[in-house]
């Protein structure tokens, strides 16, 4: 896929991974649609980005509000071929916890926006790529999820989380399979520790400290790097049913 020609919706845009990738496809001549539950970053990460790019309100967890917001940004944009599901929380917290076991609803919660936020996008995206021209290689869209190396070895109280990146990565070949009929793609990606806002507000030794835990580079993993890799999986048409870690081979203990 030709990056210029990308029409992309990014969820969870307004910060951290998702914008990374919506700066970098920007930057690249791509237009981009920032899908965010946060109004006021998700408005002014757009305008810091200019013209190539959109803010449309959504809550991935609410299917009708998800169709809406596809169809929004699509007209928006001219287009819709790429879609780079962000959104998501880490909702951190023993199944025994000190005050009690884990109420259901918090794990469901965690569920709703990581797992099924995350399927309700690429079904509404998919059903918009369908009709696009393909290319010369027959292709139509490309539909990224973001997974998470929790998904492997996930950590003590990440039951929830952990459960939802192994969600993610246990629809992404299923997809794969049905959309090729249409020329549309879906990979995953697994980030390690990345350096995002919630890791910015944390002390620089601890910053350091986890860096450290990375057998090479022993740092943080950057934003860019993650957006560098989206830019791949678009122009790598055999990238195709896959999850890609990009850890810098760290595997997590279990605390």
């Amino acid at each position: 896929m030709d990056i210029t020609q990308i029409r992309a919706v990014i969820t969870g845009g307004a910060s951290g991974l998702g914008h990374g990738v919506a700066r970098h496809l920007v930057a690249q001549g791509a237009r981009v649609a920032l899908l965010d539950v946060q109004a006021e970053p998700g408005e002014r990460a757009a305008r810091e980005l200019g013209a190539s790019a959109h803010f449309v309100p959504c809550d991935v967890t609410a299917e009708a509000a998800v169709n809406a917001a596809m169809a929004a940004a699509a007209a928006a944009m001219g287009g819709l071929n790429l879609l780079v599901n962000c959104a998501g929380v880490i909702g951190a917290a023993r199944a025994l916890g000190r005050n009690g076991p884990m109420p259901g609803e918090q794990f469901s919660k965690v569920i709703n926006i990581n797992l099924v936020g995350t399927f309700l996008c690429d079904k509404a995206a998919a059903d918009i790529m369908q009709r696009n021209v393909p290319n010369a290689d027959g292709e139509r869209g490309v539909i990224i999820h973001t997974s998470s190396v929790a998904a492997f070895e996930g950590q003590i109280g990440q039951a929830a989380y952990s459960a939802t990146k192994a969600g993610v990565i246990g629809m992404t070949l299923p997809l794969a399979r049905e959309f090729a009929t249409f020329g549309i793609r879906v990979v995953s990606i697994a980030p390690g520790i990345f350096s995002t806002p919630m890791l910015a507000g944390m002390p620089q030794d601890v910053r350091d400290s986890l860096g450290r835990q990375v057998p090479f580079p022993p740092r943080l993993g950057r934003p860019e790097e993650f957006a560098r890799l989206v830019q791949a999986i678009c122009e790598i048409v055999m990238l195709n049913g896959e999850t890609i870690r990009l850890d810098g081979a760290i595997r997590m203990q279990p605390k």
